[in-house]
Formats: structure tokens, sequence, C-alpha cells
């Protein structure tokens, strides 16, 4: 007869600190997205640029369930399917928007949502933020303002326009919100393949509805939105959902505010758009407000 010892059970380490990197590096991956918008206009209209950017990264995230998870998609619950209507409506009227307003106003109207995402979730999540969240909630809001109106002399008018992206900001809130949510259920992965096919459907729909053309002229006007698809879409809102199993609501919706930065860098070298000093005065500003939400105390994880 012999004796077996029983072998410790593996411990799980606890990253608190994974999770709000992981959003922050979405967000960065985020910035590219106008950028893309803007060098893809030339072979497709901005909501056509969406669809296939949903669609592009439907088959590639369905691999990657199959290699992470190594199992088919789970069947996707009721929050994935909100955050997804929530996504789709907030990019359709934020394009809508920039038809009928300054890029000024509706970038910083949309930017707006990004602050929400901590109200909502205090509200429907009980998630209550401290003090650093509040603090650079109003840095971010300051430094958004900054980056996106420094520019230019902020003109009236377009009410319309500024209450679509009004509307476009409550919508990126609830994205958040419903995202949050849906991780209760899902993997990071499965959750960003679900949230792109239900997104690819709905924004098939609002192209048609549009009139814009489903197909560029040749087949170069593909390469934009499959550049999107992968950098934007896998990339960056897969780190997005997968940082939010482990971050506060209104933590990541501060972090993910690096888009706008990242953005501004870029155009500054590819498009020759050099910031003002109000600008970048508000760029450091939002910088600040990222280092200051990732600083909130991380709950301590659950006890086994």
């Amino acid at each position: 007869m012999t004796n077996t010892v029983p072998q410790p059970r593996p411990v799980k380490v606890h990253r608190p600190w994974l999770g709000p990197l992981m959003v922050l590096g979405g967000g960065v991956a985020l910035g590219f997205a106008p950028i893309g918008l803007r060098l893809g206009l030339d072979d497709l209209g901005p909501q056509a640029i969406a669809f296939w950017r949903y669609l592009f990264a439907v088959p590639m995230l369905f691999v990657l369930v199959l290699a992470v998870d190594r199992r088919l998609p789970s069947k996707p619950n009721r929050a994935i399917f909100f955050a997804a209507l929530f996504f789709t409506l907030d990019m359709a009227l934020w394009h809508w928007s920039l038809t009928m307003t300054s890029v000024s106003n509706a970038t910083f109207i949309v930017n707006l949502g990004n602050v929400l995402v901590g109200l909502t979730a205090w509200a429907f999540l009980k998630e209550r933020p401290g003090m650093n969240w509040a603090i650079a909630a109003v840095l971010a809001v300051a430094g958004a303002a900054a980056l996106s109106l420094g520019g230019k002399v902020l003109t009236g008018g377009a009410l319309r326009g500024d209450l679509l992206a009004l509307a476009a900001a409550v919508f990126v809130s609830f994205y958040m919100l419903f995202s949050k949510l849906a991780r209760r259920t899902l993997g990071g992965v499965e959750a960003m393949f679900w949230l792109s096919v239900f997104e690819a459907g709905m924004a098939f729909i609002i192209v048609a509805l549009s009139g814009e053309r489903f197909m560029p002229a040749t087949l170069a006007g593909f390469a934009m939105p499959l550049a999107l698809a992968i950098v934007v879409q896998v990339a960056g809102q897969g780190l997005i959902i997968s940082g939010l199993g482990s971050t506060d609501t209104a933590v990541a919706g501060i972090l993910v505010l690096a888009q706008p930065v990242v953005a501004a860098a870029i155009s500054w070298g590819l498009f020759k758009e050099p910031l003002t000093t109000i600008q970048a005065a508000g760029a450091g500003a939002i910088l600040v407000a990222v280092w200051l939400a990732q600083r909130q105390k991380p709950k301590a994880p659950p006890a086994p």
C-alpha cells in the first residue's frame, strides 16, 4: 500500500493592475479609429466603413475564441445584445453629427460619454466612484474640451448636430455598462465575438437606410476597414471588453480617454495638424486624469 501526498491546489495570482492596463491599451488602439475613418472616406462612406470593420472582425474573433478558450463561443446573453446596440447607435450618431455640427463640437460632446460611464455605473451597478475618479473626471472633461475646441473658435448654432453628439455620448456610457454586465457570464474574447456579430447586423441595416454603397470601387477600398477591424475592433475593443471584467466601470471610462490624445498625436504627424498650446495642455490634463484614475484603490479579490 502506498501513501499518496495530496498536491496543493494552484493559487490564482491576483493582478489588480492587469485589467486597467488592458483598458488603457484598448483606449490607445481606439485612437487609430478616426485616422482610419478619415483615410478610408475616399472609397466608402462612414457607415459602410463601420459595417466592414465589424464584419471583418467576426472570423478573426471566432478563431481567437477557438485558440484561447479551446471551444466554441458560449451562447450570448441579453446584455451583450444591448451593448452592441448602444455601440452601433453611438457610432452612427457620431458620424451623423459630424455632418451637422463642427468636428470640435461633436468630438468634445461625445467624449463626455466616457465620464458619464461613472455615473451610470454608480446608478445601476452600485459601483460608487472614489475621490480619485471625481478629480480625474473634472480633469478629463477640461482636457477633452481644450483638446477638441482649443484649435478653433467655437461657433454657435448647429443645435441638431450637437444634440445627436450628446445622444451618442449617452450611448457610449450604456455600451460600457452593458459590456460590464455581459462579462459576468462571457469571456472577454467571446464577448467581443458576439458584439461584432450583432454590430455587423445592425450596421448593415444602418447602411441600407443611409443610402451609402456597400462595396468600394476597387478591392483596395477594403484595406482601411480591414486595418480598422484588426487594430480597433479586435485589439482595441477586445482589450477594453477583457479588461472590464476586473476594472471598475468608472475608472475604465477615464482610461479610454487616451483615445483622443493618441488621435491628436497621430494627426499631428500624419496630416500636419500641429496642436495649439491650449490643445497640448488639454492632452496633458487627460493624461494626468488617466494616471490619477488608475491609482484608485482596486477592490480586493473575492475570498476563496
